[in-house]
This record gives C-alpha cells, structure tokens and sequence, in this order.
C-alpha cells in the first residue's frame, strides 16, 4: 500500500478538484431543482450523505494497491451477476421496471455497480491476454461473452440506458486496444441489420413510444403533451436561460413545475436555466477535463491492467454525460439517465466515487514501478 513518493507528490489534485467541483455544484444546484416540491425538498441533504459516503468508497478504493483488484477481479464479477440475477427474486418495480433491491430505507441498484465491475473484468482478461496485435471477431467471443451476460440481465429488467453504456464500455475499451478497423466495421454492420428484430423482439411499448417521439420532432408532429413533454420542456428550460441566465433559484420552468424529474434526469435543464450559457459552459468544460484526464491516467499507467481501467471508467464518465446531455437537449431519445455526480441518487454516486477512487488509485500508482 506504501507509495514511492509522499502523498503531497503523489495526490492528483486536478482530478480531486474537478470532482468536487462538480458535486458542489450539483448540490447547489439540486438544493433549487427540488424547492419548489415539498415531496423532494430534502433531496439535497440526502445526497450530501451520499457524497460523504462516496467520498470514504472512493478514498478506501485509491488506498488499496489496484493490482489487488487485478487479482480479484473475477469476483467482483461474479459478485456484481449475483446481485443482478437477486433483482428479480427480491428487486422492487418501479414505473413497470424492476431494478432496486430494498435494504432497509436505501433501495440498492445492482445493474449501476455492475458498470466498475464490467470495467474491472475486461481489464482483468486483457491484462491477462498475451496477444499484442490487433484483435479480429474471434478475439472478441470471450469478452463479448463478459458483456453479453449483464447486459441480457440488464436489459430484462428493463433498463435500456444502462445496458446501452456498458455496450459503450465495451466498445470504447475494446477500440483503444487495438481492435481492427475491419471488425470494428462488421461489428457496426451486424448492429445496422439487427435493428428491425431489435425493435420488434427487444423493446418494450415505452421504448418504442420514446424512440417515435423524438423522430416525431424532426417532422414537426411530436405530441408534446404526451411522450414529447419531457423533451419539450427541457428545450424551454435550457432556451429561456440565455447567455446569463435567469439567476440562481429563478428558473420558472422549474420552479413552476413544468420540468419533470428535475432531480434525477434532468437537474442540467434547471441549470442551465437559471445559470445561462455561461454557466453552462463552466460545466460542460468540467465534464471534458475530467474525461481528459482519465485518459491522460491511462496513458501513463504502467500495466495494461490499470490503463484499461482508467480507459473504461474514462468511458463511463464520457457516455454516461453524452447521453444524459443529449436527452436534456433532444438529441437523443430519453431512456432515463443521471449526469454523473450532478443527479441525484446513492447508487450513482457510489459507481462514480468508485470510479473516481480507481482513477486517482493508478494516477498516485504511475511513479511506484
């Protein structure tokens, strides 16, 4: 556990500082999402204690030498299924999915800890893996197989936007260690011809009236007092917040309880309305150091084992802001999706502060071998 230098040389304090950059933020701004709605008003307190409890997550994961989870990374695998298969025999549903497991007043969502366990076991098979060149289809039947089972769990659930960001886990690690050009376009192919059995066998009803509803806004025909609301309502938040924004707890689409899920989905919507552009552009431009530095972490890591990690939670961070950022705004469909460290909720902050502790564990490791 000894480090080669002392923990002032060794602290990565870019990464430190822009995380709790974001979480400050976050709270600050989850305190006015929720005032207004006296059934989420306390919501910002719950998420400090979340916080605090990622903060002593993260610092026990940055302590503990990470070549021990290399070890133990099969485990944390099958651990991570285990609690996936325990969703459906003890999960509790909620708006027609079935993804939390009650412990006591928390509700666990195993399918948000499954994301650092996926990345953990992929690193561990392609530390393990002797080849050096690029990977060709057969290469990828073993660890398609690592994604494949979750990800059918996932997906069975149903919870679309998470099993979609470990395929893009996945997919990003897998092209940043050398996956060929060829099968990275087969594989695209294969994706392309599935999509009509996917939408026929795959997604639910809701699914399919979400995917329709953001089609709909191109043609002008999107029924906004239906599946389009949310969408709708986000694009007048983000609009009327102009370059300076309304102010700080001034933002009438929230405050008027015209934006929904403004706690969990959609808390960047009360953002940027009340913070403007400029506000706006402070946060976008923490989300893309943060991501810049993990794949500058993975860059000086010295095992393959801890590069893939920091790649894979570098991914997390990217995909999981991309989608959540381009439902907010409607250019993707809404599949209900937290912005990392800026949402609301236990089990997201407690996968990020995993991350976030994985990250600064390999930056502090890059001068000990």
């Amino acid at each position: 556990m000894a480090l080669g230098r002392g923990l002032r040389e060794t602290f990565d304090w870019p990464l430190f500082v822009c995380v709790m950059s974001i979480a400050i933020l976050g709270v600050i701004n989850l305190y006015s999402a929720t005032s207004a709605n006296r059934q989420y008003s306390d919501l910002y307190i719950q998420q400090i204690y979340w916080l605090t409890l990622g903060a002593g997550v993260g610092t026990l994961v940055a302590a503990v030498d990470y070549r021990h989870f290399e070890r133990f990374g099969w485990f944390a695998y099958g651990g991570g299924v285990v609690l996936l298969v325990l969703v459906f025999l003890l999960g509790r549903s909620i708006r027609g999915s079935t993804r939390w497991i009650p412990i006591g007043t928390f509700s666990l969502q195993p399918s948000e800890l499954m994301k650092v366990a996926l990345i953990v076991a992929l690193a561990k098979f392609l530390h393990d893996d002797t080849k050096t060149d690029g990977r060709a289809l057969k290469d990828l039947i073993i660890p398609g197989l690592i994604l494949a089972v979750p990800m059918g769990l996932i997906l069975a659930q149903p919870d679309l936007g998470t099993a979609l960001i470990c395929a893009f886990i996945f997919g990003t690690i897998m092209v940043l260690t050398q996956l060929k050009w060829r099968s990275l376009f087969t594989l695209f192919a294969v994706f392309v011809a599935s999509a009509p059995l996917t939408w026929r066998y795959a997604l639910r009803d809701y699914q399919k009236g979400r995917i329709l509803s953001f089609m709909a806004q191109f043609t002008g025909e999107q029924d906004i007092q239906d599946a389009g609301w949310h969408t709708h309502q986000s694009l007048v938040s983000i609009g009327s917040g102009g370059f300076w924004g309304k102010g700080y707890m001034e933002g009438t689409q929230n405050q008027f309880g015209f934006l929904p899920d403004q706690h969990s989905d959609f808390p960047f919507s009360v953002w940027a309305e009340e913070q403007g552009l400029l506000g706006t552009m402070l946060l976008l431009g923490l989300y893309l150091f943060l991501v810049l530095w993990g794949l500058r972490i993975a860059s000086q890591a010295k095992d393959r084992f801890g590069a893939v990690c920091a790649v894979g939670v570098s991914a997390l961070i990217f995909w999981q802001s991309v989608i959540n950022l381009g439902m907010v705004s409607g250019m993707l469909p809404v599949v209900g999706m937290t912005l990392p460290l800026f949402s609301y909720g236990g089990s997201s902050v407690l996968t990020i502060a995993m991350g976030i502790g994985l990250l600064m564990n390999i930056s502090m490791r890059r001068f000990q071998y």
